[in-house]
Formats: structure tokens, C-alpha cells, sequence
């Protein structure tokens, strides 16, 4: 299985303008740039398409982890906040810090403690990932 993504990028780094295309086309010419990157501009930008990725990458595999177990969600919400630091001349993605509310039925915080950090560690973003990731959850 394989998935694209294409970027256009005009311009020099600070006063160009890119667009972004997925091939499923959820991003069709989605706009970025130096300003929704590094500040507060339109459009979007690789951190946030990353944090998006593990947040669905995460929950998709919690979800099957407690399926195995028996259990179903009735929802699990999780943010991912990406963190991108500078480093000498460039940057680098540091971390992606999971944050989920989940309601599931039936199951002890323990298990669903431990199914949470199965799914943490072995969903393919999360592995793909060369940052600190953390993971903070409720359950109701």
C-alpha cells in the first residue's frame, strides 16, 4: 500500500507560497507558506498535516486494539501537538504529545491503560516519528 502527497512550492523561502495535494484530494491545492508555518499566516503547514496524521494514526489503532479486547468505544478524541524547535541552522520535529479523552464502556482503567500504550508505541506514524512522544489520557 502506498499513499502520495505533492507539494509546489514558487518562490524563496520566506516571500514564496506553496500548495499541498493528497491523492485521495482531502488537500487539493491546500495553501501554505513561510507565515502558516512560522507564524500566524492562511493555510496550513507539515506540523500540523504530521499532528493530524498521529492523532488519526493513534486513534484508529487504539480502536483495534480494544476491538481485540473485546471492548468498543463509544468515542475517543485525541489532539496531537506537535512541537518543532530550531536546531543549529534548521529545525526538527521534538515531539508529539498524544492527549485523548476516551469514553468505553466496561473496561478498568488498567486495561485500558495498557491497550492505550500498545497502541502508542505501535501505530506506523508513531513509529515513524524521531521525537519524544508522550501520551496523557482520560477515561469516562
Amino acid at each position: 500500500m502506498k499513499r502520495k502527497a505533492t507539494a509546489v512550492w514558487n518562490g524563496s523561502g520566506k516571500e514564496g507560497k506553496g500548495t499541498l495535494t493528497t491523492q485521495s484530494t482531502a488537500l487539493e491545492n491546500m495553501q501554505y507558506s513561510y507565515l502558516s508555518r512560522f507564524e500566524q499566516g492562511v493555510g496550513t503547514n507539515p506540523e500540523e498535516l504530521i499532528a493530524a496524521a498521529h492523532a488519526g494514526c493513534f486513534t484508529m489503532a487504539l480502536a483495534f486494539q480494544l476491538q481485540g479486547a473485546g471492548y468498543t468505544a463509544d468515542e475517543l478524541a485525541t489532539e496531537a501537538a506537535v512541537e518543532l524547535v530550531q536546531e543549529g541552522d534548521g529545525f526538527r520535529v521534538s515531539a508529539s504529545r498524544l492527549t485523548l479523552a476516551a469514553k468505553v464502556p466496561g473496561i478498568s482503567r488498567e486495561k485500558f491503560g495498557e491497550l492505550a500504550g500498545i497502541a502508542e508505541k505501535n501505530c506506523p506514524i508513531s513509529k515513524v516519528l524521531n521525537a519524544e512522544i508522550t501520551l496523557d489520557w482520560t477515561l469516562s
